[in-house]
């Protein structure tokens, strides 16, 4: 099993150098550093607890206010490391986040090391979008990111500007940086 510090810090230095250091998402840089950036490291292997700790995370987002947590990446070291396993999981918590009544209010993102877009070639760089050093899903607030998108120009166009970047960087590159941040190790 994963330590959490070390899943911790390698999910950070993904946020830092993929995220933010490669533009894939622009408005995460203000939240990279921020006490409001919750990062909740999930250790269980079972479906059950999965589902629970989901569940659990959804009540916590929603409970506190956006000043205190205004978004959530929950890691999952325990479980969902097949990349199929993990789709269906995404499918279940998208069901869950409906079943609760959030839909409109939390909207969910999906990373994974494997993480494959359909139709594309195994080796295009555009995976590289939403790799994550382990299976996540990020809960965003749907009021935070209507906020921000009022005066972004071309919010539409930031996954073909996501592509054109990876594409520069090429799959040897890509593949180089993200070894560094799976090799990441803390010192005990």
């Amino acid at each position: 099993m994963t330590d959490p510090a070390l899943a911790e810090a390698r999910t950070r230095r993904w946020l830092a150098e993929f995220v933010v250091g490669l533009n894939l998402c622009p408005f995460a840089r203000p939240l990279l550093d921020s006490e409001q950036l919750r990062i909740a490291v999930i250790g269980e292997p079972d479906l059950a607890s999965l589902q629970n700790t989901f569940l659990a995370e959804l009540d916590l987002i929603q409970a506190r206010p956006e000043a205190d947590i205004a978004t959530s990446l929950l890691v999952f070291t325990g479980a969902l490391a097949d990349f199929d396993n993990y789709l269906d999981f995404l499918a279940l918590a998208q069901e869950l986040l409906g079943d609760a009544g959030l839909e409109g209010l939390v909207q969910l993102a999906s990373f994974h090391p494997d993480y494959r877009f359909e139709g594309e070639p195994d080796d295009s760089p555009s995976h590289f979008s939403n790799r994550s050093p382990y299976p996540t899903i990020h809960l965003i607030r749907e009021d935070m990111l209507e906020r921000v998108l009022v005066d972004f120009p071309d919010p539409e166009g930031i996954p073909g500007r996501n592509i054109e970047t990876l594409e520069e960087l090429g799959v040897a590159e890509l593949e180089r940086r993200w070894r560094a941040i799976r090799d990441l190790v803390i010192p005990a």
